[in-house]
């Protein structure tokens, strides 16, 4: 497990844009926590890797918004409403893993219809220090130990 403390939203989209730097179709990254813990923020960030942070907006009516940028399709997911695994496999949303990089909020709503390998990130809010976030990130998996070694390093 990696954690990084973030005392900024820029902080948090910073790591984000790192991460996103470092991921390719087919990689799924499931992101955890409470309201307000940073998880939009992250996402923004990730997509700006992109140059798409303009076009953020929050998927959780939607379920799945969907991003394309040089051949790269990205996937944020936001399955707060979902009710159950059978619910997102109804909608399709595992047909999505392999076609492009899936950002998934929420995620352990539908843990039963993830990947075997994925990262996940649980953000949790410092209620000391108003704008400080700790993001715990750990791999699902094999498929990115060297990746989040990375980070360590």
């Amino acid at each position: 497990m990696y954690t990084f403390v973030s005392h900024s939203e820029d902080d948090t989209m910073s790591f984000a844009k790192k991460l996103a730097s470092k991921l390719k179709t087919g990689d799924v990254v499931v992101l955890s926590g409470d309201l307000g813990s940073g998880k939009t923020k992250f996402t923004e960030g990730f997509l700006s890797y992109f140059e798409l942070s303009e076009e953020i907006s929050s998927p959780t009516f939607t379920i799945v918004n969907e991003y394309n940028k040089n051949d790269i399709n990205i996937y944020h997911f936001d399955v707060y409403r979902i009710s159950s695994t059978d619910e997102f496999y109804a909608i399709g949303g595992d047909g999505y893993f392999d076609n492009g990089i899936c950002i998934i909020e929420w995620g352990e709503i539908i843990e039963d219809a993830l990947p075997s390998s994925y990262i996940k990130i649980d953000f949790e809010r410092d209620f000391e220090h108003e704008n400080t976030r700790i993001l715990k990130v750990s791999t699902i998996g094999n498929k990115y130990i060297d990746l989040i070694n990375e980070f360590t390093m």
